[in-house]
């Protein structure tokens, strides 16, 4: 089932939508005077959005300190997002590891992931590995199939279109086999875009930011004026395949001295291995050598790396804040402090005004639901046509 309102009415059902996302649970009459619209018009769309499985009335008004007698609909009962019932399906596709799970619209819990199986190599173990999972998964309709997924990606057209770590996923290879299993409709999404929009969700009244994500790659996302950043090409964000001088190894995309051979978690262990060749190289026995040790040369070299290409980014783009989630935020306060610094040396805004950078957990199913809210159920007019013109 997919929900695509008319028009008609969608801005104002958009802005209710968003309002509760904000508030949590709220009543019609709390919704309509945050908002500035009439009772009967709020109480109306919040009416349909209710028959329709998008909101679910609830006895939980802690906190909204309404009085009984100023709200609309039966007294004493507030609305929320739908909580109670798995709407989509999520799946996030990491380069070892695929992770699946029913969302509701409202996620609660980020490390609640129903299924974990090993990454197939191939689209024929794919489907074999989804039918599989279907299997183990109690609901069996979904509103529509997210799917997180890495390397460049043609939203619009469904397709991946170059991933150097899972080459076997190009064209329709991905989502074809999924919509075998799942008769719904399948969007997928840049992992980063989906950390961005999760991000988002749990700070919905911050401001806009460049989010830069440390992991089994490196990858970026620009959210400006709530949106995430459009572009001409089905392409961003990919910091990781910058250029790092002096840097001979070679990346998966074909090329030679990407930052991400660096920066990732086995360009981090390989460096840490050159470095000390008797240690152990595992992600622990880093942490613990730098908690002992501090930014050593060959750590601070990397680091500034990684510093020339997340300001170069908040230069081009004009923003002040920075978003930090993965691996580097596992190690000990001085990588991230370290990696703090030379940003803020090397971003221009730093000389006039305030630069933010924070560090922040991974919120992928928040960012899934907050992608199926966008595009299947109450889709504006700039979701139809790209996501933000900036």
């Amino acid at each position: 089932m997919v929900i695509i309102p008319s028009k008609m009415g969608r801005h104002n059902k958009r802005a209710l939508l968003d309002r509760l996302l904000r508030l949590g649970t709220a009543s019609r009459a709390e919704l309509a005077k945050s908002l500035g619209l009439s009772q009967p018009t709020a109480g109306k769309i919040a009416d349909e959005l209710l028959e329709l499985g998008v909101f679910e009335e609830t006895d939980d008004d802690a906190g909204n300190g309404t009085p009984e007698h100023t709200r609309m609909g039966r007294p004493g009962r507030m609305l929320r997002l739908t909580q109670s019932k798995s709407r989509f399906l999520g799946i996030q596709l990491g380069i070892a590891e695929t992770w699946l799970s029913p969302l509701p619209l409202s996620v609660t819990d980020e490390d609640d992931w129903q299924i974990k199986l090993s990454t197939p190599a191939s689209a024929r173990e794919w489907t074999r590995a989804l039918r599989k999972a279907a299997a183990a998964i109690s609901e069996k309709s979904f509103w529509g199939i997210l799917v997180s997924v890495p390397g460049l990606v043609d939203e619009r057209r469904g397709k991946i279109l170059y991933s150097p770590n899972l080459r076997w996923t190009a064209g329709n290879a991905l989502s074809a086999p999924i919509q075998e299993v799942w008769d719904a409709p399948v969007i997928l999404i840049q992992e980063e875009r989906i950390l961005a929009l999760g991000h988002h969700s749990a700070h919905r009244e911050g401001e806009d930011f460049l989010l830069v994500d440390f992991g089994e790659g490196v990858g970026s996302a620009v959210l400006i004026f709530g949106k995430l950043y459009a572009h001409p090409l089905p392409i961003s964000g990919e910091l990781g395949h910058t250029p790092v001088s002096g840097n001979k190894r070679r990346c998966g995309c074909g090329s030679t001295g990407c930052l991400e051979t660096l920066a990732s978690i086995r360009g981090l262990l390989d460096s840490f291995g050159e470095a000390h060749p008797k240690s152990r190289r595992t992600w622990s026995s880093l942490s613990s050598h730098v908690a002992a040790h501090g930014i050593e040369p060959w750590l601070g070299k990397t680091l500034d790396a990684m510093a020339a290409g997340i300001a170069g980014g908040l230069n081009m783009v004009g923003l002040r804040r920075v978003v930090i989630t993965g691996s580097v935020n596992e190690l000990p306060p001085v990588v991230f402090n370290y990696l703090a610094e030379a940003i803020t040396e090397g971003t221009l805004w730093a000389r006039f005004g305030e630069l933010k950078i924070e560090r922040a957990p991974r919120r992928r199913k928040a960012g899934l639901v907050a992608a199926g809210i966008d595009r299947l159920i109450v889709p504006d007019d700039v979701s139809e046509k790209t996501e933000a013109q900036v």
